[in-house]
């Protein structure tokens, strides 16, 4: 089959600086480096997370957390750069409700870019990408935890984390391709670990079937480990994000190269590794020498704890700095004298839509509750329910 290279990226929105290139048409100096790397693939993906919205008129949906949206020249964007496809399971496919979902998907269609992870219900969301390359097929499964963007029977969304159906589509997969490649949107904004949680899930996925598991949504890069032979990577940071500052976790990222070789069974891979968002640059620019040393010495750290029982104190770390501002959203006055005054309409309720927007959120998001569920352990029982 000679070797096939698939180049693997994280999340995308148009903001900032990129966004003022974008719509006008100047392309070169915020992408012209990862171009030079999409040419020298045979097929490259990148997460757009933020829908096609054609009309200034669409309402932003109700929801918890900002609404992002991208204009129809994002599409040129993306074919400059030389995208061929993008994975949409992501928290902010649905910002701008169905009509946003539906624009995005086919603007893509329109201009011959593949998607994955979404549609117009949740049967569609759900569809397996296959791609034939050079005699092989890959097949491609995206999913996300659960926030506002999941598809319905009725509704247009992302294809959601859900173990048992995702085990069905790796299963499938499996059966009909010859390497299965999972690309997963989850996890803790700015925090450079896997939870426990998503460190059992995405092994399980492995043992499921799926080659290679990726994982972004954090804005910030993780580590990766070798599974049973196959890859998996904790999250690969923003690819495109543009804030114009100094912070490092979010303008530092990598993109993934895969090469499946003929006559060798384990996956091979590079990482590369760019600054974007930068106060001195728009747009992305690969590392210098200098810079990948420390780049590689940071993830090197990182994996050290992904791979060993640290990654449970590691998480511990978190919960504790969290801990405080998490329980201070649960302390509304709650007794029986309020209690029965706010059942005869007496006194009004504490919490506004917005705060149940946020505790919606924060139980149904997957991520958002395992860190929810444990500090309310540890505040009943001394411990957190993750420690063993």
């Amino acid at each position: 089959m000679g070797e096939i290279n698939i180049l693997i990226a994280g999340d995308f929105v148009p903001s900032g600086r990129v966004y003022n290139l974008i719509e006008k048409g100047d392309f070169v100096d915020a992408f012209s480096q990862v171009r030079v790397l999409t040419s020298e693939v045979d097929y490259s993906i990148v997460n757009l997370e933020a829908p096609i919205v054609l009309d200034d008129v669409i309402l932003p949906k109700l929801k918890s957390g900002p609404n992002l949206k991208a204009s129809i020249k994002t599409i040129d964007a993306l074919k400059y750069v030389g995208f061929n496809c993008v994975t949409l399971a992501n928290n902010h496919l649905c910002d701008y409700g169905d009509e946003g979902v539906r624009n995005t998907i086919s603007s893509c269609a329109k201009n011959n870019i593949d998607y994955v992870g979404a549609g117009e219900n949740i049967e569609e969301a759900k569809k397996i990408l296959y791609k034939k390359i050079k005699n092989k097929t890959i097949a491609f499964v995206n999913f996300c935890e659960e926030e506002f963007s999941i598809a319905t029977e009725s509704m247009s969304g992302a294809c959601p984390l859900n173990i048992v159906n995702n085990t069905y589509q790796i299963q499938e997969a499996k059966r009909m391709a010859d390497y299965v490649i999972v690309i997963v949107h989850g996890g803790v904004e700015m925090y450079r670990y896997p939870t426990p949680r998503m460190q059992e899930t995405y092994r399980f996925f492995v043992d499921m079937g799926a080659d290679v598991v990726i994982n972004h949504h954090q804005h910030c890069y993780s580590g990766f480990e070798r599974y049973k032979e196959k890859l998996i990577f904790y999250g690969i940071g923003n690819f495109c994000f543009d804030k114009g500052g100094d912070n490092v976790l979010w303008n530092e990222g990598y993109i993934v190269k895969l090469s499946f070789i003929k006559g060798n069974n384990n996956i091979e891979f590079n990482i590369l590794p760019y600054i974007q968002g930068s106060v001195d640059f728009t747009g992305i620019r690969l590392m210098d020498v200098v810079e990948k040393d420390k780049f590689q010495n940071d993830i090197d750290k990182i994996n050290e704890v992904i791979n060993s029982e640290l990654l449970e104190f590691q998480f511990e770390e978190y919960l504790d700095k969290v801990h405080f501002g998490r329980i201070l959203n649960l302390e509304p006055i709650y007794n029986k004298y309020v209690r029965f005054l706010q059942s005869k309409n007496i006194l009004p309720h504490l919490l506004g839509k917005k705060a149940y927007l946020d505790w919606y959120n924060r139980l149904n998001c997957e991520t958002h509750r395992e860190v929810l569920l444990n500090i309310l352990y540890k505040k009943i029982y001394g411990r957190y329910k993750n420690k063993k």
